[in-house]
């Protein structure tokens, strides 16, 4: 930055300072001028270091990104593989639960029909057992019949015998007495 020195050298003069004071000062501020602008400049690059630094960044930032889209789709991967993993764990666990289902019905349905098979030999031995009482019944009643049918033949008998016997009883007594 420059400005103007003789300008300012007036100035100073026209307000009332003397020539050679008022040269030293201007020097003097053109100096710290200098070496603030020069302490700036060493702060600040060129336009082609900024390029350059800019570029840089450019470069960095599309590595820093095409690295994490990388550990992305890596972790994708490991997530899907992982989950496919699971899924097929998954799959496993289902086909054992439905094969102890199907053995635990094929369990149950055996002891069922085992159980019928049982329950059906007992209800024939029963049944069985029924056909003997009822026969033994049977042949009783017969028995009793056949008992009953004498008796009453005997009754029959003895009433027979016993009429006639009074009938000639009677028929004497009335031959008698007529």
């Amino acid at each position: 930055m420059h400005f103007d020195t003789h300008g300012f050298v007036a100035r100073l003069e026209a307000s009332g300072m003397p020539r050679p004071q008022a040269d030293a000062l201007v020097t003097a501020l053109s100096d710290v001028v200098e070496e603030s602008i020069k302490g700036l400049e060493k702060g600040l690059i060129s336009r082609e270091e900024g390029e350059r630094w800019r570029y840089s960044q450019k470069v960095d930032f599309a590595r820093l990104k095409s690295d994490v889209q990388l550990l992305e789709r890596n972790d994708f991967t490991l997530m899907k593989s992982e989950n496919e993993r699971l899924m097929a764990d998954v799959e496993k666990l289902k086909q054992r639960l439905r094969e102890e289902i199907t053995r635990t019905v094929a369990g149950v349905r055996l002891d069922l029909n085992l159980e019928k098979g049982r329950i059906r030999d007992e209800s024939s031995v029963h049944a069985l057992k029924i056909k003997e009482v009822d026969t033994r019944i049977e042949s009783e009643i017969a028995g009793l019949r056949s008992t009953i049918a004498s008796a009453k033949i005997n009754v029959l008998q003895y009433l027979v015998g016993v009429a006639t016997g009074c009938g000639a009883l009677l028929l004497a007594y009335l031959r008698m007495f007529r």
